[in-house]
């Protein structure tokens, strides 16, 4: 048999539409290639050379744009999430509670 590769065996090996949502959605959480490639299944090396073969395009520019949320998030946590829904004050750590003073 030639070198065929069966179909469970392309579908982890190719970057389809969901794998680059999930490593989108990753990489804005953690800030980390490495690690959004490992959320999609994928290697880091095949997440640059799948957004050096698209530069210029839609990925290639929400991938820019997770690292700067992510590092924005970073950046102060008091700030609204940008990810939050609109009208939510959500900025991703628990409310301080007052203390009472006896």
């Amino acid at each position: 048999m030639p070198d065929q590769l069966t179909p469970a065996a392309q579908t982890r090996s190719h970057w389809t539409p969901a794998k680059q949502r999930t490593f989108l959605t990753a990489l804005v959480e953690t800030g980390s290639i490495a690690r959004a490639a490992r959320a999609a299944g994928m290697s880091r090396s095949s997440a640059h050379a799948l957004r050096n073969r698209l530069a210029g395009t839609p990925f290639d520019h929400h991938w820019a744009h997770a690292l700067k949320l992510h590092a924005a998030r970073l950046a102060d946590p008091f700030v609204p999430d940008p990810l939050a829904p609109r009208g939510s004050a959500k900025t991703g750590r628990a409310p301080v509670v007052p203390q009472s003073r006896q």
